[in-house]
């Protein structure tokens, strides 16, 4: 009943958000609560350490961004055929990468993903280090102008929730559960009969994918396609946003999120905008070392020995 309470209560302040609060800062915040919640999905719950997840993250945002600049194709397709190509990508990058584990794993999608990052900057379509600008956001089902900030709001939200939903329900699902089985201990799966590269694969594939969502809505908002969503410091990021939220929890990425992209964005105006990169690392550092459940964890924990 709580858990229920308290997501009614998100879901109110949402929906009033954009009339109080600058529209496209939330819309940023949305799309890497998306991202952070795709990436938890393999290492809060399947136990799997990627450095690569940017690659589908930009690697969609690119995607995106040619389909609705160059085909003029409808957005929600668009945003579709983006999060396809992040599923592509993520098929063929997991087939390599789940014959290993820890760090071995973990270097591998660093290794593909730099090369993803180097196709980005030398490939045609992708406009080489300008990246690719003046992407149309278009209109929603072709009725709803996107153009307006509060209209985008929305559609970005709806994005958000249906990609919350989707991890929800994978978690809490008998796949879910064979997954945590093989985070918790891989060779007691597989003794149970489970194909455990089978169960890895599709839990990268479907993160993959879900980052590619959120890589391809952010270029819908911001209208650009660059570099930066594709770069290695990306995947740093979520990993920061994954921990200092609350690994294995549902709600800590996005809380981790939120985090992190409003001390990037009201950090950066003020005094200590050339030591954000600092501040954060300092904060990643007081996490692992003090509140190793991260945000949510520790709340948990703290009603849990209260009640």
């Amino acid at each position: 009943m709580n858990s229920k309470f308290g997501y009614l209560i998100a879901i109110v302040l949402l929906l009033v958000a954009p009339f109080v609060i600058y529209p496209v800062f939330l819309m940023k915040l949305l799309c890497f609560a998306l991202f952070a919640c795709a990436f938890n999905l393999i290492l809060g719950y399947g136990g799997l350490l990627s450095f690569g997840h940017a690659a589908f993250f930009g690697g969609a945002a690119y995607v995106t961004g040619h389909a609705l600049k160059v085909w003029n194709l409808p957005t929600e397709l668009g945003i579709l055929i983006g999060a396809g190509g992040a599923c592509i990508l993520g098929l063929a990058i997991g087939l390599l990468a789940i014959r290993r584990q820890g760090i071995y794993f973990a270097m591998i999608t660093l290794a593909m993903a730099q090369m993803v990052y180097f196709l980005f900057i030398s490939a045609d379509f992708t406009g080489g280090e300008n990246g690719l600008q003046g992407v149309p956001r278009g209109t929603a089902l072709g009725l709803v102008d996107l153009q307006d900030n509060i209209n985008m709001y929305y559609f970005v939200l709806v994005v958000f929730a249906l990609g919350y939903f989707l991890v929800a329900r994978t978690v809490n699902s008998p796949f879910g559960q064979v997954l945590g089985a093989i985070r918790d201990n891989e060779d007691r799966a597989t003794s149970l009969g489970y194909d455990v590269d089978r169960y890895k694969l599709l839990a990268f594939v479907l993160s993959a994918t879900l980052a590619g969502l959120a890589g391809a809505t952010k270029t819908v908002v911001f209208q650009l396609a660059s570099l930066t969503d594709a770069h290695w410091h990306m995947s740093g990021e979520v990993v920061l946003m994954t921990l200092l939220g609350g690994l294995g929890t549902i709600v800590g990425p996005a809380v981790g999120a939120g985090v992190i992209i409003t001390l990037q964005n009201y950090l950066a105006s003020g005094p200590l905008g050339a030591w954000v990169p600092v501040v954060l690392g300092v904060i990643f550092v007081i996490c692992v070392l003090a509140f190793r459940r991260g945000i949510v964890g520790e709340l948990r924990e703290m009603m849990r020995k209260s009640f």
